[in-house]
């Protein structure tokens, strides 16, 4: 039962148990709640009946129903707000820890706004379920169940004359569940638009401003925002169509309530005060139904938060061993096929060897494959055929973090953190002494920057380094790897965007990290892989060519033909061409 609960509302097993002590306290309060009513009934039925009326019975009768309300309300209130509060966290963590376990591929499929929307805005949701709809719900219906089964003792004939409209009332929102489920899907997909675009609005403002186009994107912006408003209008309409219609029906109960009971009151089949106790109880019932009918139009519109969490609870995550049994570093390819979910083929047949203490290049024309075979050898992906492996170990079998440990990468994109230099550098090795992190510093040549700061290296440097120049940025990414000094290097387009001067500074830095080390190196420009050891040439998704630099210049293939483009390229002028077809010189 926990388990379905678990699935049903994408809670953790504590969270399943903690809803389930709060419907029971939900059912307790509802019940003690009706206490007053039976008691207001024997003290009406011995007025009436002339037996006399014990008050000091009464009074504490009503003592007793006052401390109860406050015990049960105090009981509800710790067991539905203060479980859901935690249960709302561990559902936060949960998640991330799921996404950290998943492979990127997943992440091909969501963007930001996404990912970001489940984990605070459907857990959001979830806490608002947890700590309003579920228990409340439950406790009506099971309090209802209860109170309708003392109806039916008193009196049958009044207590379906009560009790009738409550199945009507639940079938008509119950039945309402495909049209919610319909308009919540696009309530969602209206709102993740609408993050999606204020998220790109803000990391692209730079070039919307140079570019004069701020006023045309934030039309568009606009539009997404009216989308939303008027999305979010149509739901609302969409549920309150169906629990009013409940409500209206729901009302009818005590019209027919009355009506039944005057008639046999009328015939002598019915008595004063059974009539009076049922108006009583019509009177009371109904009020925490209405509510129920609202809670369970807002638990089936939640349906879509539950699903798309338990999508990323649900997702298969990469698995392994937690020990390395490789001998040496060399990266076997062997066959290996790579498609994203769904997609077209990426990567087919390939087959190449990266051997430790040698510099293995991949080149090739965009979206040959070579960063997806790099994502590959580290198994931030999985292959779909064919076999990695490291040091003839599969790496398939290895937990992927445990594989990581013998990776350091530097990528081409840098990602900082808000925080000093010296702790942006010790994400290469959190347990790493000031003094070990200064070392791989100055290997970086770091040093040339971080000493000329106010604070050194503890000067603070920004969102994602937005204090720093790119060199300076792609400096500190190395210094991670020097601090890390795992034995296999990737660099993918390390210094791809750098100046001139830059990139001699960093090439000089790579040079002393990637010694006698496996170096697989993703490169567009020649002189970048010319002293390479290997270069795996990759076109739609298949090696075209490998060897050394110079074998494959002799062959007069793809390599080769980058090579002379390349060339070619390095005598264009910004002066453009001349009337002759000519490039014109300076006088």
């Amino acid at each position: 039962m926990m388990k379905k609960i678990q699935r049903k509302f994408a809670l953790s097993e504590q969270g399943a148990r903690d809803l389930v002590k709060a419907c029971a306290a939900c059912i307790l309060s509802n019940i003690v709640l009706i206490m007053p009513v039976g008691l207001l009934f024997f003290l009406v039925s011995g007025l009436i009946g002339g037996e006399g009326v014990n008050i000091a019975l009464y009074a504490a009768g009503c003592a007793a129903c006052l401390v109860l309300i406050f015990l049960t309300t105090y009981i509800q209130y710790n067991a539905t707000y203060l479980a859901t509060y935690v249960e709302s966290g561990v559902r936060r963590i949960t998640l991330a820890e799921k996404l950290r376990k998943i492979p990127l591929s997943f992440f091909g499929k969501k963007d930001l706004a996404d990912l970001t929307s489940t984990i605070m805005a459907d857990c959001t949701t979830l806490e608002t379920a947890f700590s309003h709809f579920i228990p409340e719900l439950i406790g009506s219906i099971l309090s209802t169940t209860l109170v309708a089964a003392g109806m039916f003792v008193f009196d049958w004939r009044m207590a379906l004359a009560a009790l009738w409209v409550i199945p009507v009332s639940f079938l008509i929102v119950a039945l309402s569940f495909r049209a919610q489920d319909y308009l919540g899907s696009k309530q969602m997909a209206a709102k993740i638009a609408c993050a999606d675009g204020i998220q790109e609005c803000l990391e692209t403002v730079r070039d919307l401003k140079s570019n004069n186009a701020e006023e045309e994107y934030l039309k568009g912006l606009d539009e997404k925002i009216r989308a939303v408003e008027k999305r979010s209008v149509i739901t609302e309409f969409g549920t309150a169509a169906f629990v009013v219609s409940a409500q209206l029906i729901l009302k009818l109960g005590i019209a027919t309530v009355a009506l039944t009971g005057t008639a046999l009151l009328a015939g002598g089949s019915l008595d004063l005060i059974t009539f009076f106790l049922f108006l009583l109880v019509a009177a009371r019932l109904y009020d925490p139904l209405q509510s129920a009918l609202q809670n369970l139009a807002a638990i089936i519109a939640s349906r879509t938060n539950v699903a798309r969490m338990n999508e990323i609870l649900d997702h298969p995550v990469q698995g392994g061993e937690a020990e390395l049994h490789n001998k040496g570093c060399d990266i076997v390819f062997d066959h290996v096929g790579f498609s994203y979910d769904g997609g077209e083929t990426v990567l087919r047949d390939i087959s190449f060897t990266a051997k430790q203490g040698e510099v293995t290049a991949l080149v090739g024309p965009s979206g040959g494959g070579k960063t997806t075979i790099s994502r590959l050898a580290a198994r931030l992906w999985d292959a779909k055929k064919g076999k990695i492996t490291v040091g003839g170990q599969d790496i398939s079998g290895v937990d992927p973090e445990t594989l990581l440990s013998l990776y350091s990468i530097v990528f081409q994109d840098v990602t900082l953190f808000n925080n000093t230099i010296m702790e942006n550098i010790r994400i290469g090795r959190k347990d790493a002494t000031d003094e070990e992190v200064i070392a791989a510093a100055e290997m970086a040549n770091c040093a040339e920057f971080a000493e000329k700061l106010p604070d050194g290296y503890r000067s603070m440097i920004g969102e994602n380094g937005s204090e720093l120049s790119g060199g300076e940025r792609q400096r500190i990414s190395i210094a991670r790897a020097f601090l890390k000094n795992a034995p296999i290097i990737l660099l993918d387009e390390a210094t791809a965007s750098l100046d001139v001067e830059n990139e001699t500074t960093i090439q000089t830095a790579l040079s002393r990290l990637i010694r006698d080390k496996t170096v697989l190196v993703i490169a567009h420009r020649m002189r970048t892989v010319a002293g390479a050891d290997k270069i795996v040439v990759l076109a739609d998704g298949t090696v075209a060519e490998q060897g050394t630099p110079q074998e494959l210049m002799e062959r007069n293939g793809i390599f080769r033909h980058m090579a002379d483009m390349q060339m070619k390229s390095a005598g264009w002028s910004l002066k453009g061409e001349g009337k002759n077809g000519t490039v014109p010189h300076d006088r």
